[in-house]
C-alpha cells in the first residue's frame, strides 16, 4: 500500500535558503505559483511573452524569461506543457543547471520516457497534483487539499523526496494526503485512462447518441440527457461521496438491475483485447514514439480525428442547443468559484 504523507509528516524548512522558480503560468503554474506565495514562500516566475505572462504581472509577480529564473533558481517546478517541456529544458534549463539543483515536474511522462534526462547531480522529482489548477488554487484558499502523486528519482540519502513532501506541503497537497509514487507509475495510470478509460466513454455515447437517433428519438433531447442535463457529473459527484458502487443506490432498482445484470455485455472478447493492446502501447513506449512522430509532422492525424468529431451529428445537436449549455454551464462554473 501506497505511504502517504499529511501536514504533520512534512518539514517545510528544507525548502529555506532555496530559491524556487516556477515555469510556466498556465492553470497548474498560475494555482502552484499563488499557493506557494500564501504559504510565505516567494517564488520566481518565468513565461514567455504571452496573455499568462500578462496574467503573472496582474497577480503581483515580477515576471522573467525561462532562462533567466532557470540561473537564478535551485528548485524548477516545470509547468509547461509536457508536448514543449524537451525543448525548453535543451534550450533555457539545461545549460544553467548545477550540481544540487532539482527539478520538479508534475507528470512522470518526459522522465520516465527520457525525453528529458538530468545531468548527474541535478535532482528529479515529481509533484503531481491530481487535480485541475483551478481547484488546486480553489482548495487551498478553502483551508481544503487535493491528492498528489510524489517521486524522487536517484534519490540515495531521501533529501531530494523531502523537497518533494515539502513543495507538496507548500502548495496544499498534504492537507488531503501526499502518495509516494514513481514517475513510472504516474504516467502508466494516466495514459492509461486517456487511451482506455476514456475513449472507451466517448466511443460508448456516441453509441447512445447514433442508436437513440436511429430508433426514432430527438437528437435534442438524446444531447440533453446524454450530458447537457449534467446528470453525468451528478452521478460523478456521487461516487465520491457514496462510493463506486454505492451511489447505484440512489438510482430506481429498475437502473440498478439494468446496470449491474448489463455490465458483462459492454466487455467482450475484441474491447478486452483493445485493453491490452492500450496498455502495452503505453508501458512499451509505442505511443510515445507515435506521438512525437506526430508532432514533428505538424500533427496531421490529431487534425482529422478533430475534424472528424466536430462533424459528428451529436456535435452539430449540440450545437442547436448551445443556449442551454451556456446556461447549465455558468450554474456549475459558479459553483465551483
Amino acid at each position: 500500500m501506497a505511504k502517504v504523507y499529511r501536514d504533520n509528516d512534512v518539514d517545510v524548512g528544507v525548502l529555506q535558503g532555496r530559491r524556487i522558480g516556477v515555469l510556466g503560468y498556465g492553470n497548474q503554474g498560475r494555482a502552484q505559483a499563488l499557493n506557494l506565495r500564501d504559504s510565505g514562500f516567494a517564488p520566481l516566475v518565468g513565461n514567455r511573452e504571452d496573455p499568462y505572462r500578462d496574467r503573472a504581472k496582474a497577480d503581483g509577480f515580477a515576471v522573467q524569461a525561462v532562462g533567466q529564473v532557470a540561473e537564478e533558481a535551485d528548485v524548477l517546478l516545470i509547468l509547461v506543457p509536457d508536448e514543449v517541456q524537451t525543448q525548453v529544458y535543451e534550450e533555457q534549463i539545461k545549460p544553467h543547471l548545477r550540481a544540487g539543483d532539482v527539478l520538479c515536474f508534475a507528470s512522470g511522462y518526459n522522465i520516465y520516457y527520457k525525453a528529458i534526462v538530468p545531468p548527474a547531480g541535478v535532482g528529479a522529482i515529481m509533484v503531481a497534483p491530481r487535480m485541475i489548477g483551478r481547484a488546486v488554487r480553489n482548495l487551498y484558499q478553502e483551508k481544503l487539499g487535493f491528492p498528489c502523486l510524489v517521486a524522487a528519482e536517484n534519490d540515495a540519502d531521501g533529501r531530494f523526496m523531502q523537497i518533494a513532501l515539502a513543495l507538496a506541503k507548500a502548495i496544499g497537497a498534504t492537507r488531503f494526503g501526499a502518495f509516494e509514487s514513481s514517475f513510472r507509475e504516474e504516467t502508466v495510470i494516466d495514459l492509461f485512462a486517456e487511451q482506455m478509460l476514456w475513449p472507451g466513454i466517448i466511443k460508448l455515447c456516441l453509441l447512445y447518441f447514433e442508436k437513440l437517433v436511429a430508433n426514432g428519438c430527438d437528437p435534442q433531447i438524446v444531447t440533453t440527457e446524454l450530458h447537457l442535463s449534467g446528470e453525468f457529473v451528478e452521478i460523478a459527484k456521487a461516487m465520491i461521496t457514496h462510493g463506486f458502487f454505492g451511489q447505484l443506490k440512489l438510482h430506481s432498482q429498475t437502473s440498478q438491475y439494468g446496470q449491474l445484470s448489463r455490465a458483462d455485455r459492454m466487455a467482450p472478447p475484441e474491447l478486452l483485447a483493445g485493453v491490452d493492446r492500450a496498455i502495452e502501447e503505453v508501458c512499451s513506449g509505442k505511443f510515445h514514439a507515435e506521438w512525437v512522430k506526430e508532432q514533428k509532422a505538424g500533427k496531421p492525424n490529431l487534425k482529422r480525428l478533430w475534424q472528424e468529431a466536430l462533424e459528428h451529428p451529436l456535435a452539430k445537436s449540440e450545437a442547436k442547443l448551445e443556449a442551454l449549455r451556456k446556461l447549465v454551464a455558468r450554474g456549475y462554473e459558479g459553483g465551483a468559484s
